[in-house]
């Protein structure tokens, strides 16, 4: 357990130095400071109505799924840094990215093959709406540069992502006017494991014919139900493709 001064002295740097992400500036409301991590425990430097652990039922923002100080996963990160922390990619690669795409490409359908790393699950979607951006332009067709998507879904916290995340219902509606203008077509139906509904179907392909000379791809969020509820009470896995 920390001294009672430390902590205070720490959540008072906190207050003054940190800007924590959705919250606002100044914040309303203190964070929890942690001491350590185990499994799914998070524990706390100080209690919390006697409580001195709490469950961390986010798993970190998902990052965290198999657990804190994983005994298999923290070997393997001090096995990394005996050798190298980091070293840029650009013109330089090594062993485990290698290991890494290659392990990728056989998990992932034909053709399927390549893997471009990218930091977090938003600049993977800007990533990936570049590439369709500049697949279009290098085609002479940079008139095709807007995305499709359906309502209800969110793909991060970027420009791009946040233009296809949803409009109205979202958290980033904010910056309407601001965010590029994509398709949005309705929300799909209810039913993970039910069968395509042939209208919602003619919806998309209508849409998809009409605004076809302006397309550069189309990116969906699968409709998995999520407690945080970030758009709502959906929440997606990325799907993005090239349309033409």
């Amino acid at each position: 357990m920390r001294d009672p001064q430390r902590v205070a002295d720490l959540l008072e740097l906190d207050r003054v130095h940190v800007w924590h992400p959705y919250a606002p500036m100044p914040s309303t409301q203190e964070p929890l400071l942690i001491e350590s991590a185990e499994g799914v425990r998070l524990r706390l430097a100080q209690p919390i109505e006697g409580q001195v652990e709490l469950v961390d039922a986010m798993s970190s923002w998902w990052a965290a799924v198999h657990g804190y100080r994983h005994p298999v996963l923290d070997a393997a990160v001090h096995d990394q840094l005996s050798r190298m922390s980091h070293v840029m990619f650009g013109g330089l690669t090594h062993e485990p990215a290698i290991r890494l795409a290659t392990r990728l490409a056989e998990l992932a359908p034909d053709p399927l093959q390549h893997v471009f790393m990218a930091d977090s699950g938003s600049v993977a979607v800007e990533v990936a709406a570049k590439m369709c951006l500049q697949y279009w332009r290098s085609l002479g067709r940079p008139d095709k540069r807007r995305l499709l998507t359906w309502r209800g879904g969110y793909h991060g916290d970027t420009f791009h992502p946040m233009s296809v995340c949803d409009p109205e219902g979202g958290m980033h509606r904010l910056w309407t006017g601001v965010l590029p203008r994509q398709v949005f077509a309705d929300a799909p139906p209810a039913g993970f494991d039910a069968e395509p509904d042939p209208g919602y179907v003619a919806h998309l392909a209508e849409l998809i014919e009409r605004h076809a000379d302006e397309l550069a791809a189309v990116i969906v969020a699968r409709t998995v139900r999520h407690a945080q509820g970030s758009a709502g009470v959906r929440r997606d896995r990325h799907r993005i493709r090239p349309y033409g």
